[in-house]
């Protein structure tokens, strides 16, 4: 499946409105155990779009912090070969061109 980023903003809004909404949690509380304004809260539940701090701030007040730490993860080695080869050498701090 392919998603534009409009997609994913819109769909993660929507979740995080339904977490708390089942929390029964207006805007305002979740903006203050957020410790972003609630003008922010109902910005992203509209359009999407939020810094990524306050995102993490939002995800960090509804309990939902640790899945962010897989968003960028490599995804698993197919081979046994592949997985050496990951732990050998050192990591690139640049690309190539």
């Amino acid at each position: 499946m392919l998603f534009t980023t409009e997609e994913v903003a819109q769909g993660l809004a929507a979740r995080m409105k339904q977490l708390r909404l089942a929390r029964d949690w207006k805007r305002d509380t979740l903006a203050e155990r957020a410790g972003i304004s609630a003008s922010t809260v109902k910005r992203f539940e509209a359009t999407g779009q939020i810094a990524l701090d306050n995102l993490l701030k939002l995800a960090l007040a509804l309990g939902c912090l640790e899945q962010f730490e897989s968003v960028f993860a490599p995804p698993p080695a197919r081979t046994l070969a592949e997985l050496e080869q990951r732990g050998q050498g050192p990591v690139r701090q640049r690309g190539r061109r």
